[in-house]
């Protein structure tokens, strides 16, 4: 064997890494793949040798293959190398039960060496050190080399996968959607492509495939989906990207109930075929003021209780002025349990507070039957002993207590129950909550600009029962919509859609668009509705979100090959980056750059 690498001609592998096991035994074999570990151990040196699939254990013994041991000696990690041998089974003392090969170990007769690796600049192999997420994406090729990611973007595919037979199975079509759009108003701003055709035009990438889908319901194809890339120029968070993948689905014909028993017949696939789990059906449902009083969030938590109780009466009347003061202004007063934690000391409850900013919280608890609390004197024992009785306080609990507007106080302890949660690690692991979230208001109040905009989007169907108030108070009327949420995250949200022109104008007009600014930006959408558009409704899910928390990841990147930052910087191309004077004067485009950026 040279030194020197070698081309791999007419060798070809047999199996990847992870694939051999006992019944391969006697088998001659090729494997290719990295160099994952090497262990030296003086007439013997042994490889993990890795791809995609797993590891293999391969052994060189320099009384056997001389010169492939040879070569082994100048092994290093993350070579590339192909590898010829025979599979033998491990003596019962070295077999490996957290190897999915662990059983047998390749004894290599021969090796070549398709590439060598410069020293590595992030770890590949020791996924329990704590690698810089910066370097992570500027050498992103080499991190998704490392098990963990390797791991979630094959799940990633299988996921899709799923989807795609699962739809499929159930009478949907998958139809491709343009990527360069016109620019219409859907709640974020739009990427913008210029037109080198049309001087001074611009296309839109596509914030979501909604104006499509709908036309293709008009079209006639009455089960339509798409895995689709989306658009959004939006300020980044851990579960955002401003180019994201969505799961997108249109039907027509139907209503709410039919839209849900496709989707749980989708998550019920999924999770089985891919989790190997069974997510019980059917999905709870909550209204948006239920799950907003209860857990002070519109996508509530499951996976554990603590849910926001009103305590008003039990303390109405009391000489406590934060209490009695906000109760006269209109206010609630409402409290949380936190389970066995009564004995907390002052320090601990002044950290719980601290949790939440601008929290004014007041603690009591039972210990041994003996009432807790600095507000005894204020409230009177009677009345907070009431108070714990009616939120089910059981001895040496916790009960946390807070006054104020009532969205304020819902909101504030809605925080404080997911961060507590966290704080006393309250959430159990491997656990799947799906709920469904409905009844949602069809506009939403703009404090800036005074106007109202719309709770989802502007093709949403007011709810049958409130259409009659689009004239007279709009504020008041709800949504065809819904939300699915898992384990606190929206993973989805869809409507039943607007499937006629005079009904659309209105929802339009309810937003500040006259009917000229409607016929300018959604005309042919309009146009559409006036020949023979049928009733349709539809949903999209967050592709990435699902996956990550299906891999137990808060942060999408991890789940996504090539994800940005969160200034939507790629650190491994470098983009974006500036262009040329010569492609800007092509597409009739002066660069103003502002003083404070320059």
């Amino acid at each position: 064997m040279q030194d020197a690498t070698e081309p791999l001609g007419e060798l070809r592998r047999t199996h990847r890494c992870g694939e051999l096991r006992a019944d391969h035994v006697g088998n001659d074999v090729v494997l290719m793949g990295w160099v994952h570990r090497r262990r030296d151990m003086g007439s013997l040196i042994f490889v993990d040798l890795r791809d995609r699939e797993g590891l293999t254990q391969c052994v060189f013994n320099s009384a056997n293959a001389k010169s492939a041991f040879a070569m082994a000696e100048r092994l290093r990690s993350e070579f590339v190398v192909a590898i010829e041998g025979k599979v033998v089974a491990r003596a019962a003392e070295t077999v490996n039960p957290k190897l999915a090969t662990g059983e047998i170990e390749v004894h290599v007769e021969r090796v070549r060496l398709l590439n060598p690796s410069r020293e590595l600049p992030i770890q590949v192999a020791e996924e329990t050190v704590s690698i810089d997420e910066s370097k992570r994406m500027q050498f992103r090729y080499l991190d998704l080399r490392r098990p963990v990611m390797t791991r979630n973007i094959m799940l990633r595919h299988r996921f899709a996968k799923a989807v795609r037979d699962y739809l499929d199975s159930v009478g949907f079509l998958e139809i491709e959607t343009p990527m360069m759009v016109r620019s219409t108003p859907e709640g974020a701003r739009d990427y913008l492509v210029p037109s080198r055709v049309h001087a001074g035009a611009f296309y839109a990438l596509p914030q979501s495939p909604q104006l499509f889908k709908q036309l293709l319901m008009v079209s006639g194809f009455d089960r339509y989906f798409q895995i689709a890339r989306c658009f959004r120029d939006e300020d980044l968070r851990a579960d955002r990207q401003p180019e994201f993948t969505q799961i997108d689905m249109e039907m027509s014909f139907v209503g709410q109930d039919d839209v849900f028993g496709v989707v749980e017949g989708l998550v019920h696939h999924v999770w089985k075929n891919v989790m190997s789990h069974e997510v019980p059906m059917p999905v709870r449902r909550m209204h948006y003021r239920e799950a907003a009083e209860k857990y002070g969030s519109d996508k509530p938590d499951l996976r554990f209780g603590m849910e926001l109780q009103n305590i008003d009466e039990h303390v109405r009347g009391s000489e406590f002025t934060p209490f009695q003061s906000e109760l006269d202004k209109g206010g609630v007063v409402k409290a949380m349990v936190i389970p066995g934690k009564g004995a907390s000391s002052r320090k601990e409850t002044d950290e719980i507070t601290a949790l939440v900013s601008n929290l004014k919280a007041f603690y009591a608890s039972r210990q041994g039957g003996e009432l807790k609390s600095s507000l005894t004197a204020k409230v009177g024992a009677e009345k907070l002993n009431a108070a714990l009785d009616a939120v089910g306080a059981q001895d040496g609990d916790l009960v946390v207590m807070t006054a104020g507007p009532a969205a304020t106080v819902n909101t504030q302890l809605g925080r404080l129950r997911l961060e507590v949660a966290k704080k006393f690690n309250l959430i159990p692991a491997n656990k799947f909550e799906f709920l469904w979230v409905v009844d949602f208001p069809l506009f939403a109040y703009d404090e800036e600009t005074g106007r109202l905009v719309p709770e989802h989007h502007p093709f949403t169907s007011p709810h049958p029962e409130d259409a009659h108030m689009l004239d007279s108070d709009p504020r008041k009327v709800r949504a065809a919509a819904y939300d699915l949420v898992l384990n606190g995250n929206e993973v989805a949200s869809g409507s039943i859609r607007i499937h006629q022109r005079e009904m659309q104008e209105k929802v339009l007009g309810c937003i500040g668009l006259n009917i000229d600014d409607a016929r300018a930006k959604f005309g042919f959408l309009l146009d559409a509705f006036e020949y023979g558009a049928p009733p349709h409704g539809g949903i999209a899910l967050g592709l990435d979100r699902l996956v990550a928390i299906c891999v137990g990841s808060d942060s999408i990147r991890e789940v996504v090959a090539f994800p940005k930052n969160a200034s939507a910087a790629d650190l491994m191309t470098g983009a974006p980056v500036e262009v040329s004077q010569d492609q800007l004067e092509t597409l009739s485009i002066a660069v103003r750059v502002p003083a404070n950026k320059g």
